[in-house]
């Protein structure tokens, strides 16, 4: 089937030679969608079981669960607070202190917010910059780019994820959301909020096409169209749900009668499962074209879940975790994320050489800078030596076993404005600091200490009580931002505020 162009490729200690077939690759990334929004439980019991809770029975994703049952799923998978960070680490397998787009990126001017660093990464992804598209492009991979794109600005080189690495961009541009979910408004180009309609979908105006069925026709005629050419693909399925604005799926309204739950809220649950539908569909079209043995499918959420269910820092929108999107608790930066083979065959050769555990629940962390690495381990392309990462291949972890190697540890730094605002985080192992930089009184920043194993919820600040580990947490954290070069908060004459451990 497909070869690796080149004659010897390491990856770790092994060899992969030029007969070694290609798998494809799909990561199907789901707009500000959180840990708890889906019936598949990913929290987990004493014993490391899923554990259900009421979130779970409302929503409807029998593809997700599917997706689960035939793969593994991460109870605890972190990624930046809000999108275009993420979608940056993505791209290159660095945390957003390193690739410095530390905010979401807004399109038409400077969004980095009143005390925040001012030369932040607003340009976003550039032409010269190392991508997991470009290597995949490089090594005869048909790169194609479907959905939401969030990579730069107006008029940047990262506007147009053709110039990031993928050969096909489909609705992709500057834009976080889509200006209309509705056909009929030709998605926001008729009607609706016209400076973030969606490009390039025209053949769906004025019709009923909802936008993430129009997005998952595409992506299906792209991929059947790389089965065509013989050609490996890495399909990155972008979907524009389940972002605002919360427009109401008609196709699943029926399911949401919950007296209770506000008509903002049904809105939200009808986008979470028509992108469970899209899922579903795009794994049929694998398995109708017989590549679904070959293809390996990274299901994840870009940030916390902006489900309108309640207060930003309290505990509704992702309940039982604290927050959502944009904010520093737990509910703020926790995302699904899911990996399955389209179709499991523990006798295919390449399954066989990156075993997926079937029914696995994974409790051991990961990241949102894992993808680069573990899509590189997979098909044996060596990152350049000049590119530092920050994500660990999860092989091993995709086993069901631990990677004794890497930490418990994830660093979350967001030097601006927004829910949570001019913060950093450190989660290593059961202990996590969360530090305000406080930049309009700069001497008196504040902190948070939380136990994660005793209190995973976020109920009881122990930074009075734990002195001890609240300095050690803290000076670990300024020395990752030293290390990873961060960018800090501004005072209002333009110093960088650092962080600082208590007296």
């Amino acid at each position: 089937m497909y070869a690796i162009p080149s004659l010897l490729l390491l990856t770790g200690c092994q060899v992969i030679t030029q007969t070694q077939e290609q798998p494809n690759i799909i990561v199907f990334l789901v707009d500000d969608m959180g840990l708890m929004d889906t019936q598949v439980p990913f929290l987990t019991d004493g014993n490391g079981n899923p554990l259900r809770y009421p979130l779970n029975d409302w929503y409807r994703t029998p593809n997700m669960e599917r997706m689960a049952d035939q793969g593994i799923r991460f109870s605890t998978f972190y990624t930046q607070s809000v999108s275009s960070p993420t979608r940056a680490s993505i791209m290159t397998g660095q945390n957003a202190t390193r690739h410095r787009t530390t905010n979401w990126i807004n399109a038409e001017t400077n969004n980095k917010t009143p005390f925040g660093p001012s030369d932040w990464n607003w340009e976003g992804i550039k032409s010269n910059t190392v991508t997991l598209p470009k290597l995949l492009q490089q090594h005869g991979y048909r790169t194609i780019h479907v959905g939401k794109a969030h990579f730069g600005r107006q008029g940047s080189e990262g506007e147009d994820p053709i110039h990031i690495g993928f050969d096909l961009n489909i609705a992709g541009s500057s834009i976080g959301h889509p200006g209309s979910y509705y056909g009929e408004y030709g998605y926001g180009n008729i009607k609706g909020q016209k400076s973030r309609a969606v490009p390039g979908l025209e053949k769906y105006h004025g019709t009923d096409v909802f936008l993430s069925e129009a997005l998952t026709l595409e992506a299906k005629t792209a991929i059947s169209n790389a089965v065509e050419e013989k050609k490996p693909f890495f399909l990155y399925m972008a979907h524009y749900a389940v972002h605002s604005p919360f427009e109401a799926d008609r196709r699943f309204i029926d399911n949401y009668t919950d007296a209770g739950k506000s008509d903002q809220a049904k809105a939200f649950a009808t986008l979470i499962e028509g992108m469970d539908k899209s899922l579903g569909d795009i794994m049929v079209h694998l398995e109708d074209l017989g590549i679904a043995e070959n293809t390996l499918i990274f299901f994840l959420g870009d940030n916390g879940s902006d489900a309108p269910l309640g207060e930003e820092k309290g505990h509704f929108s992702s309940a039982p975790l604290r927050g959502k999107k944009g904010t520093e608790y737990e509910g703020g930066t926790r995302a699904p994320f899911i990996v399955s083979w389209g179709k499991p065959d523990n006798t295919h050769k390449i399954q066989k050489r990156f075993s997926v555990k079937q029914q696995g629940v994974q409790e051991q962390l990961a990241t949102v800078m894992d993808l680069y690495p573990t899509i590189l381990s997979l098909t044996g392309i060596v990152n350049p030596v000049n590119h530092i990462t920050d994500g660990f291949s999860l092989q091993v972890q995709l086993t069901g076993e631990r990677n004794e190697n890497r930490p418990e540890r994830f660093l979350m730094h967001f030097p601006h404005a927004h829910r949570g605002s001019y913060f950093t985080t450190l989660r290593q192992n059961d202990w996590k600091v969360i530090y305000w930089y406080n930049p309009e009184t700069p001497d008196t920043p504040k902190y948070e200490l939380y136990n994660l194993a005793l209190d995973p919820f976020e109920k009881k600040d122990l930074s009075t009580i734990r002195k001890d580990i609240l300095n050690e947490m803290i000076q670990k954290m300024i020395d990752q931002l030293k290390t990873e070069d961060a960018l800090y908060p501004e005072d209002k004459q333009g110093n960088a505020i650092f962080p600082v451990t208590p007296l």
